[in-house]
């Protein structure tokens, strides 16, 4: 006798609210909170500051825009996985999904999980390891040495968050959709709302934010390099605009909803994160803010004074949790897309028969997520990884070319605007940004090229196993 009840198909229970706040709440994570600082370092300039915040959020728009081109073509859960196979075929589509398992989205999730256990730990004393334990070592070739029990009660608090989030994805993508609409518009309000207070209470000045860009000397002789890896640290409080291409086959009418919520969503962002720039600067001159690397709570001290740094942790703490939920809500369609197309484990492209979700490829993702969170690389995944990303965002911003070739009567809900010099900037954009990443950030680079390339022998592993009819 069949289960009427059993569901062997996703779910479309995303509306255009739930994918707004998909796109907003995967991008508002850690990086608005700790990039900052570091770019006044590299700028010390608060006009170039600024440029850099609004010029990579418009970058980061239109490759929102030529995927949302695409994401009315095709509605497929999956997202840019499956672009790219309808471009480039199999071998760059599998590339791309092999990257987004192994190191793009499992170790963004790492690092704004760590992030998240580091703020709980403001409030909570964490469990630490004898010494013995912490001295314990790994040897990964080509990557140095690991400490997997070094900050092990931070760590501990990232994989449960890890492991929480994934139980609430598991149980349905309505109810993650849910609590990811809910953090959102948390962290968004907390947001505008200590920029509000910091501009109207902070006793600041606004020649903070204007100085007749006074650059420094010292920025003046590297600027292209420098303002190369400002982007770069921009680029990843930007990141994660992508996740809702993933959910598309999840998503209420989408061929209308997912460009909309694309365009929405990031528009929103940049709002946010230039407004709470510029109320950064209003009470810290940029030589103060590049000093602060916990430029939030250097900030919010100015007004609440030692409680301040609570407050900011407390904004912290949602931020991050939402971001987490919104990239394994989405990350998890990647491996299930590629199991359907018969290129991965079979396993992945299931479907709970209860719940309507992929459960094998949530719990897979999340183990191997944990797995990063141990090993410790913080500080320079965050490089690698946009490296990572920003490779395959120009072959997907190329890509609109070769389809308008390759599918020209296609129907196209919404065609990118400005086509086909958006499309153009974009590419030429990221094309310099990868290759200044290279020149000046060469050891993260290499970094990203050699995760990507470990998909080289999986996919002719799969490519074999296929012409074996071994998958059906």
């Amino acid at each position: 006798m069949t289960d009427k009840n059993k569901k062997t198909d996703l779910i479309r229970g995303l509306g255009l609210t739930a994918a707004v706040m998909l796109v907003a709440g995967s991008m508002i994570g850690s990086g608005i909170f700790r990039k900052p600082s570091t770019m006044a370092g590299q700028l010390g300039s608060p006009e170039l500051l600024i440029i850099v915040w609004i010029a990579a959020g418009l970058i980061t728009l239109i490759g929102a825009l030529v995927n949302a081109e695409m994401a009315g073509m095709f509605d497929a859960t999956g997202g840019q996985y499956v672009y790219f196979r309808k471009m480039y075929g199999d071998f760059t589509s599998y590339i791309y999904g092999w990257s987004i398992l192994s190191v793009i989205q499992t170790g963004s999730q790492a690092a704004i999980a760590y992030v998240f256990a580091e703020y709980i730990g403001y409030f909570v004393k964490l469990l630490q390891l004898s010494q013995a334990w912490q001295d314990f070592t790994v040897y990964i070739p080509l990557v140095g040495d690991i400490h997997p029990f070094i900050d092990f009660g931070t760590k501990a608090v990232a994989i449960l968050a890890i492991i929480f989030l994934t139980i609430v994805n598991y149980i349905g993508v309505v109810f993650g959709g849910t609590v990811q609409t809910v953090l959102t518009y948390l962290k968004i309000i907390a947001i505008v709302f200590i920029s509000f207070l910091l501009i109207v209470f902070g006793s600041g000045s606004f020649s903070n934010v204007y100085t007749g860009f006074s650059i420094p000397e010292s920025t003046l002789t590297n600027l292209f390099s420098l303002i190369g890896l400002s982007f770069a640290g921009a680029f990843w409080a930007y990141d994660a605009w992508n996740n809702l291409t993933f959910v598309s086959g999840e998503v209420k009418d989408p061929q209308r909803n997912v460009p909309l919520g694309l365009t929405y969503g990031v528009l929103i962002v940049i709002g946010v994160y230039v407004l709470i720039n510029i109320a950064y600067l209003y009470v810290l001159p940029v030589g103060q803010m590049a000093d602060s690397p916990l430029v939030a709570a250097s900030a919010a001290e100015v007004i609440f004074g030692n409680s301040g740094a609570s407050i900011i942790s407390l904004v912290v703490i949602v931020s991050t949790f939402g971001a987490l939920n919104g990239s394994i809500l989405a990350t998890a369609r990647v491996p299930f897309a590629m199991a359907k197309a018969n290129l991965f484990f079979k396993g992945f492209g299931k479907v709970h028969p209860g719940f309507g979700t992929p459960h094998i490829s949530l719990v897979i993702q999340g183990i191997w997520s944990c797995v990063l969170v141990m090993s410790g690389s913080f500080d320079t995944i965050t490089d690698y990884v946009i490296f990572a990303s920003w490779l395959f965002y120009l072959l997907g911003a190329y890509g609109v070319f070769v389809l308008r070739k390759k599918m020209p009567d296609h129907p196209r809900p919404y065609k990118v605007w400005g086509y086909p010099y958006t499309p153009i900037i974009f590419v030429v954009f990221a094309f310099f940004f990868l290759v200044n990443s290279i020149v000046s950030d060469t050891e993260n680079a290499m970094m990203g090229l050699i995760l990507v390339a470990t998909g080289l022998p999986m996919y002719f592993f799969w490519k074999y196993y296929k012409k074996k009819n071994i998958v059906e």
